[in-house]
């Protein structure tokens, strides 16, 4: 398991006053910092002591979300009335249901 493949991400916290380093594949795990390369820096240790004893324990670690394939589809359940809608509009723009949906979640 490669953990530079993971997805990282720091921020700021104003709770804290510090910045916080996040790990999308493990979010129990963070780690706050001063500086945002310390946060960085403290999150990628975190990840690799928990990863290792994962392992250690056999438990399954996460693959990266970089490394995972995505089919492009996925359900979503709405209520009748705005399916009705979103059809509706979609009919009056002359495109498919499918098509409206993606750019309305694309923007």
């Amino acid at each position: 398991m490669i953990i530079e493949h993971y997805t990282y991400r720091v921020t700021w916290s104003p709770e804290d006053g510090e910045h916080v380093g996040l790990c999308a594949e493990l979010p129990s795990l963070s780690w706050l910092a001063a500086s945002p390369e310390a946060a960085l820096k403290g999150i990628r240790k975190v990840v690799s002591e928990a990863v290792a004893d994962m392992q250690a324990a056999g438990e399954t670690v996460p693959d990266p979300l970089a490394e995972r394939r995505y089919s492009g589809e996925f359900r979503v359940r709405i209520p009748p009335h705005l399916h009705r809608a979103l059809a509706l509009q979609a009919a009056e723009n002359g495109v498919s249901l499918n098509r409206l949906a993606s750019a309305k979640l694309a923007a």
